[in-house]
């Protein structure tokens, strides 16, 4: 049986609450009862929606990775493969201020799974996976060819390196220089 309107609006409640709790305080540190109360649901209902606190965490990567399809769908407008490799660098730009302040929700979310391990973690590293394969598919149409994983997993530490640099200094600036010298170098491939 399908799920009423206000059911769905329950649900979708609790999933951005725990997106945002994950992404404040941990994925491992909020409980199922911060999740409730974070979106005014009761927390018997939170089993209604959510067996497990694993089933909240894919829950969360999957969010994460229809967040990061519709981020790749926008840099596709893009015109060329370097103006869409720049649309994509520009967008950790657009976001310094947060990567200063909590770092990167999706890099400080996937890590702190892994030391955990398990299913959802195993599930997490799909958005990752995504992320390298379409930057990779950028640098095979501008022709690198087998150089182009490299060059994705290059750009793509790059990106997650200066987040965390920019988080533990607080300091978007880090953010802004690097981010440059990104484009400049896409530019110049």
């Amino acid at each position: 049986m399908p799920m009423t309107r206000t059911q769905i609006d329950k649900r979708s409640r609790l999933l951005s609450a725990a997106v945002d709790l994950a992404y404040q305080n941990g994925f491992g540190a909020t409980s199922l009862a911060d999740i409730a109360s974070e979106a005014e649901v009761p927390l018997g209902n939170v089993y209604y929606y959510f067996k497990t606190k694993d089933e909240i965490g894919e829950a969360i990567v999957e969010w994460r990775l229809a967040q990061l399809a519709a981020q790749r769908q926008r840099w596709d407008e893009g015109g060329s493969p370097k103006d869409r490799l720049c649309a994509c660098v520009h967008s950790v730009f657009e976001n310094k201020d947060w990567l200063a302040k909590r770092g990167c929700a999706i890099g400080t979310f996937c890590s702190e799974l892994h030391k955990e391990g398990g299913s959802v973690a195993t599930k997490a590293t799909e958005i990752f996976t995504q992320h390298v394969a379409w930057i990779e598919s950028q640098f095979r149409a501008l022709g690198k060819g087998k150089d182009s994983n490299g060059l994705a997993v290059h750009l793509l530490s790059a990106l997650q390196g200066v987040s965390v640099l920019a988080h533990a200094f607080h300091d978007s600036g880090l953010v802004t220089a690097e981010t440059k010298r990104l484009k400049s170098w896409i530019r110049s491939l």
